[in-house]
C-alpha cells in the first residue's frame, strides 16, 4: 500500500479545487455563472499577490495598476468593435465617449486625425489589444522593478512606491477623459472574438475560458516556484546579503517574479473586460489594491492555492454583504477588522490551518 505523504495531499487540493471550479456549469445559472467568473478573475489576482508577496517578500500596493492596465488595453480593442464607436467614426472607427462634448466639426477631426489615430488606431486589431494586456503590465513592471531592486530599495519603501504608481496612474486616467472616457472608464464593449467565435459573457464557454485560464495560471505559478529559479527567489527573500554572498544576482530574480506577477494581473485585467463588459479607473483604485492584499493574506500569502482561495472567498463574502441593506454602509470595515483578526491569530492564513492538518494526517498515517 503507497504511503500518503504530504505531497500527495497537495496534489488531491490541487486536483479537488479544480474539479470544483470545472464542474460549476453544471449546477449554476447563467448569472451566476458570470458572477462566479468575476470570483475566479479576482483568485488570479491572488496568486499575483502570494508570488510577488509570499515568494518574492515583494509587498506590492499597486497590483490594481497592472490590473487596469491589462483591462484598458483589451478594453480599447473591444470599444472600437462595438457598433457606437463604428456608426460616430464611419470608416475609422472612433470611441462614443470622444464625440459626446464635441461640436464644431473642427474640433471633432483634430480629435479623430491626430490623437486617435496616434493612440487608438492599433487597437483595431483584437491581437493588438490582447498583446498589450500582457506586455503593457510586464513593461512597467520591468521599469519599477529594474529601477527599484538595483537601488537597493526594500521593505515598506517598495509598498510606497508601488503605492504612489497606482495613484499616479488612476490620476492620469481620469484627467485624460478625451482618451480614457475619465470616470466614466470604458463601456459599451463588443464582445471578445477568437476565430469568428463571439464570447457571450453569461455564457459557458466564457466560464471555460475564465476557469482554464485560472487552472493553467495556478499549475505554471507551481511549476515556477518549484523551480531551481524559484527556490533562489524564496532564498533571496529569507537573506538577501546571503544569497548576493552566494553569487546570485537578487535584483534579476526580484524583477522577473515581479513582471511575471504583473503578467498575471495583466491577463486577470483582460479576462475582466470580456466579462464585465467594461473597463474602470475604478480598478486603480487605492481601496481595491488593498482588498487584493488582504485577499492574499486571509487565504495565505506563502500559498498560492490558498491565496487563490482566500481571494475567490474574501470576494464572494464581500459581494454578498455589501448588497445586504443591513451592511451596506460597513462591509468595508467589517472586511478590514476580519484582515486584522487574521493576521493577529492566523498569520499563515487559511493556508496554514490547512498546511497544518494535512502534515498531521501524513504523520499519523506514516505512524500506522
Amino acid at each position: 500500500m503507497m504511503k500518503l505523504t504530504y505531497s500527495h495531499l497537495k496534489i488531491m487540493v490541487y486536483a479537488i479545487f479544480i474539479a470544483i471550479i470545472l464542474s460549476l456549469p453544471l449546477f449554476l445559472d447563467e448569472f451566476w455563472l458570470n458572477r462566479t467568473a468575476k470570483y475566479l478573475i479576482y483568485g488570479m489576482l491572488g496568486v499575483a499577490i502570494s508570488l510577488s508577496w509570499g515568494y518574492a517578500g515583494i509587498l506590492n500596493l499597486g497590483q490594481g495598476l497592472f490590473f487596469g492596465a491589462g483591462a484598458y488595453m483589451l478594453g480599447m480593442s473591444l470599444k472600437l468593435a462595438s457598433p457606437t464607436s463604428m456608426e460616430q467614426g464611419g470608416q475609422t472607427p472612433i470611441p462614443d465617449f470622444m464625440m459626446w462634448n464635441a461640436e464644431p466639426d473642427a474640433v471633432i477631426d483634430l480629435c479623430c486625425i491626430n490623437d486617435v489615430s496616434f493612440l487608438w488606431m492599433p487597437f483595431q486589431s483584437q491581437s493588438f489589444g490582447i498583446f498589450m494586456a500582457i506586455a503593457l503590465p510586464v513593461l512597467v513592471a520591468w521599469l519599477i522593478g529594474t529601477i527599484i531592486f538595483r537601488k537597493g530599495i526594500a521593505g515598506v519603501f517598495i509598498s510606497i512606491i508601488t503605492l504612489a504608481m497606482v495613484l499616479l496612474a488612476r490620476l492620469l486616467v481620469v484627467d485624460a477623459q478625451s482618451f480614457t472616457g475619465g470616470f466614466n472608464g470604458l463601456t459599451d464593449l463588443a464582445w471578445f472574438k477568437i476565430n469568428g467565435y463571439e464570447f457571450d459573457p453569461y455564457t459557458v464557454s466564457t466560464y471555460y475560458l475564465v476557469a482554464i485560464s485560472l487552472v493553467i495560471v495556478l499549475l505554471i505559478t507551481r511549476v515556477l516556484i518549484n523551480s531551481r529559479a524559484g527556490l533562489i527567489l524564496q532564498a533571496i527573500r529569507d537573506d538577501q546579503n546571503r544569497a548576493k554572498y552566494l553569487g546570485f544576482d537578487a535584483a534579476s530574480y526580484q524583477t522577473f517574479f515581479f513582471c511575471v506577477s504583473a503578467a498575471i494581473s495583466g491577463f486577470a485585467g483582460m479576462l475582466y473586460v470580456i466579462t464585465a463588459e467594461f473597463a474602470s479607473p475604478t480598478f486603480m483604485d487605492l481601496s481595491f489594491s488593498i482588498a487584493i492584499v488582504i485577499w492574499a493574506a486571509v487565504g495565505g500569502r506563502a500559498s498560492i492555492l490558498g491565496a487563490c482561495i482566500g481571494a475567490i472567498s474574501i470576494s464572494m463574502l464581500g459581494a454578498s454583504v455589501s448588497e445586504s441593506e443591513l451592511f451596506v454602509e460597513s462591509w468595508q470595515a467589517i472586511l478590514g477588522l476580519f484582515f486584522v483578526l487574521v493576521v493577529l491569530y492566523m498569520p499563515k492564513g487559511l493556508a496554514g490551518i490547512a498546511h497544518g492538518i494535512c502534515r498531521k494526517l501524513t504523520v499519523n498515517r506514516g505512524e500506522g
